[in-house]
């Protein structure tokens, strides 16, 4: 084995997004270690360390003893990443990356090697968009009877809260009538949710690279349990500045809609509604991260719902 802790450096892009508070500088700090941990339990050689990479995440190209290459991602345990094996696991490969091994306590995953350079983000809006929505699809699977996945409704709880707090922000008083929108809608599309499959979580172009066994394979699921609406939300949001920065936004939006929620059979008003709930997280996020610029982009994709 190759790589031993005092290699691996930790991308700043990944310091920046999880060092903010003590759990994750506590984090930073073994993470090295981590990952000489994970390299010596599969007997892996690293290659090097992906950079930017993820933003819960270390990744490393590395080969296993039979020289093939692989992916050891070795990432921050979150309530929203804790059951990504499991979801990988159940899809065994059909529409996203092949789990090889896995040490979910440590955050530790070995994965095929996919094209990392190359994410669906690369193709033309059209073509992504008509390749996303066939790959999403595949991944819309029944849940096993104890998958012990979170489920929508807890998701949302959890997200809700998250935007009552940072609406108390400076700044955010100008959304305050989007978050109180949002809200509301989210607690009726939870109250009426009467479809229970396997969620990707956070599926958009960026979450999709170019693969050898198949075109196009999805990553880094954030899995739960619910109806399709809230999945293909997040897509909905992507590349949300070529909408919001065309003429006619609220015409453009809708049509977004209405040609996604179409290609899947999903119910254009209740997508439309997880679409302006997922809008008005992304924004506060961002804008409680000091990225003003993405926060009005999705404040104002949600309000052009």
């Amino acid at each position: 084995m190759s790589g031993a802790p005092g290699q691996i450096t930790v991308p700043a892009w990944l310091a920046r997004s999880v060092g903010a508070d003590e759990e994750g500088r506590h984090w930073l700090t073994g993470l090295p270690a981590q990952v000489g941990a994970g390299l010596a339990r599969w007997d892996l050689t690293l290659e090097r360390v992906a950079d930017p990479g993820g933003s819960l995440s270390l990744i490393a190209y590395v080969h296993r003893d039979d020289l093939s290459p692989a992916v050891l991602k070795t990432g921050l345990v979150t309530p929203e990443t804790d059951r990504e094996h499991a979801a990988l696991a159940q899809w065994a490969g059909r529409g996203a990356v092949l789990l090889l091994a896995a040490d979910p306590a440590e955050g530790s995953l070995l994965l095929e090697r996919l094209h990392g350079d190359i994410p669906l983000r690369s193709l033309a809006e059209p073509k992504a968009m008509l390749e996303a929505t066939s790959l999403l699809h595949r991944l819309w699977v029944e849940p096993p009877g104890d998958h012990g996945f979170a489920t929508l409704a807890d998701r949302t709880a959890t997200t809700a809260a998250g935007l009552r707090r940072r609406g108390a922000l400076p700044g955010a008083a100008e959304a305050a009538p989007l978050v109180t929108e949002a809200l509301a809608a989210a607690e009726g599309l939870c109250a009426s949710a009467d479809e229970e499959v396997l969620l990707h979580g956070d599926f958009h172009h960026g979450n999709v690279l170019a693969a050898d066994r198949a075109p196009w394979l999805a990553i880094d699921p954030r899995p739960l349990v619910g109806e399709r609406a809230y999945d293909l939300a997040r897509l909905a949001l992507d590349r949300a500045d070529t909408l919001v920065g065309s003429p006619g936004v609220p015409a453009a939006v809708r049509r977004r809609l209405h040609q996604l929620a179409d290609a899947l059979d999903v119910d254009r008003d209740r997508l439309r509604g997880w679409t302006l709930f997922r809008a008005a997280d992304l924004g506060l996020r961002a804008l409680a991260a000091g990225r003003r610029e993405d926060a009005e982009l999705y404040l104002e994709f949600a309000g052009a719902l």
